[in-house]
Formats: structure tokens, sequence, C-alpha cells
């Protein structure tokens, strides 16, 4: 069974970028993207 949806590496490193390099509010490019907090936050630590 899946564990949920799954994303790229590229499309993760951006959203990512949008946060820390443009300055986007995780909260915004969350909702903005349609993924969850948790992951953008994750991914934020993982890269």
């Amino acid at each position: 069974m899946s564990k949920g949806k799954r994303y790229t590496e590229e499309f993760k490193v951006e959203a990512v970028k949008q946060v820390t390099e443009r300055g986007h509010s995780v909260y915004d490019v969350a909702d903005r993207l349609g993924i969850s907090v948790k992951s953008l936050y994750d991914w934020r630590a993982k890269y």
C-alpha cells in the first residue's frame, strides 16, 4: 500500500528554495503547492 503521494526530488528542492531563498512562508508555499506543512518542514531539514 502506498504511503501517500510521491514527489520528485526536483519538486521538493524547488519548494524548499521558495522558502529559503525567496522568503516565502512555509504555510504559503505548502498551501500553494497543495502539500502538507509537515512535508515541507521535513524537506527543508533534508535539503
